[in-house]
């Protein structure tokens, strides 16, 4: 059974997009918003400053970044602008992670749930991070001595890319027959897993994401 991705399926977030510029200075970055804030709403550092109560003199040094402005007074700013307080760090340049891992340097494993003669390799892992969301991704190698039918069932999404060798994977109620360069990509908390190892060695990547239990909903 083969799945076609339609127009209403198509992904809502532009790949190519790229992100304005970001500071690496939190009060510039702060300053900055709070301008572009009250620019667009149309005001002037006099009446911010009526609606706030913060001096002419005080919020001009906020959006220059000369002064860092304690929790407080963002708050009133926020309350002011009619914004949540977030959007004051919106272009701060966050530290963000990345993982490379050299050919054949995986961290091999054993899954919960997983088989003997099921060889996992785990590609790289990042901890805590700003979208709460958790991603594994693993190559996995199927053998002669695979058993042939484990079931695995997990919260979250999975994405699986077949780089060599035939797999029979069910997933749920339907059986999809996998050869090289074909992809699958579904739910994670149906019943799922290898079914049939038509030709072997059978190698695959598998993506698994979820939401990270300590994140915020």
């Amino acid at each position: 059974m083969t799945s076609k991705t339609t127009p209403a399926s198509l992904p809502k977030q532009d790949p190519h997009k790229v992100s304005s510029n970001k500071e690496r200075v939190l009060e510039v970055a702060i300053g900055r918003e709070v301008r572009s804030l009250r620019q667009s709403q149309r005001m002037t550092v006099t009446d911010l400053s009526e609606a706030t109560g913060l001096s002419p003199g005080m919020l001009s040094k906020i959006e220059n970044g000369g002064t860092s402005a304690s929790l407080t007074t963002l708050v009133t700013l926020a309350r002011a602008l009619s914004v949540p307080i977030t959007d004051f760090f919106k272009s701060y340049e966050v530290e963000r992670g990345a993982v490379h891992v050299k050919a054949g340097e995986g961290v091999e494993m054993v899954r919960e749930g997983t088989r003997a003669g099921h060889q996992y390799q785990l590609l790289g892992a990042l901890g805590a991070n700003a979208s709460g969301i958790q991603v594994e991704p693993y190559l996995i190698t199927l053998t002669e001595s695979s058993d042939r039918f484990p079931t695995f069932q997990h919260d979250g999404i999975e994405f699986l890319y077949i780089l060599d060798g035939e797999v029979g994977y069910r997933h749920g109620s339907h059986m999809y027959h996998l050869k090289p360069g074909d992809s699958l990509f579904f739910d994670s908390d149906a019943p799922h897993g290898p079914e049939q190892l038509f030709k072997l060695p059978v190698r695959f990547l598998s993506v698994i994401s979820y939401r990270n239990p300590g994140a915020g909903a």
